[in-house]
């Protein structure tokens, strides 16, 4: 390449901005810890382990319960990917089917799967849409320092003592308990409010 090689984005770029800005507007990692969680859950069962001359199978009486369990999961974390809206059944529907899978399917996949359906039932409840972001306020520059006009007052009355203003911009009622102390006599026992 040359240094003259403009920048522009190629296509690979284009779908990996494309497929990061996808992946913000949806739950797409609890979609995939619940499909991870449901690969042992459903393998386990049906896998036969050989070491050297010796074959062992980790079959249960329960493999189809077990081929379910991961199915379920997996579609669940599919679904959860491009149905953002059951979010929450899906996540209490993981939960449940990891905690099933764990008398079911060999610990709920020698307890890899079992933590993974957890996690990922956990994130899909906890998952939130996000809103977007508000405009900012354009700043003055008419010698206040940007403050907003209702925050910059005239703290001093005519007669010289000071007075309170909220933030909207009105003075407070005399009885604000917020500066109260018993030397200045205010101290809340005989006031109503």
């Amino acid at each position: 390449m040359s240094a003259e090689t403009s920048a522009a984005p190629g296509r690979f770029t284009r779908w990996r901005l494309q497929f990061r800005a996808w992946r913000g507007t949806r739950p797409f990692w609890a979609g995939l810890f619940m499909m991870i969680g449901g690969v042992p859950i459903m393998y386990f069962p049906y896998a036969h382990l050989t070491i050297g001359q010796l074959t062992v199978r980790m079959s249960t009486t329960a493999g189809a319960g077990s081929l379910i369990i991961g199915v379920l999961l997996v579609v669940l974390g599919i679904s959860l990917w491009f149905q953002k809206h059951i979010r929450t059944f899906a996540g209490v529907a993981a939960i449940l089917l990891a905690l099933v899978s764990l008398p079911v399917s060999n610990f709920g996949g020698f307890v890899v799967g079992f933590l993974f359906g957890m996690i990922g039932g956990a994130m899909a409840i906890a998952w939130v849409p996000g809103t977007p972001p508000e405009p900012q306020a354009e700043q003055s520059t008419d010698g206040q320092g940007g403050a907003p006009e209702s925050a910059v007052t005239d703290l001093t009355k005519a007669d010289g003592a000071t007075a309170h203003f909220e933030a909207g911009g009105g003075p407070e009622e005399p009885n604000d308990m917020s500066e109260t102390s018993p030397a200045n006599g205010a101290n809340g026992r005989h006031s109503v409010g």
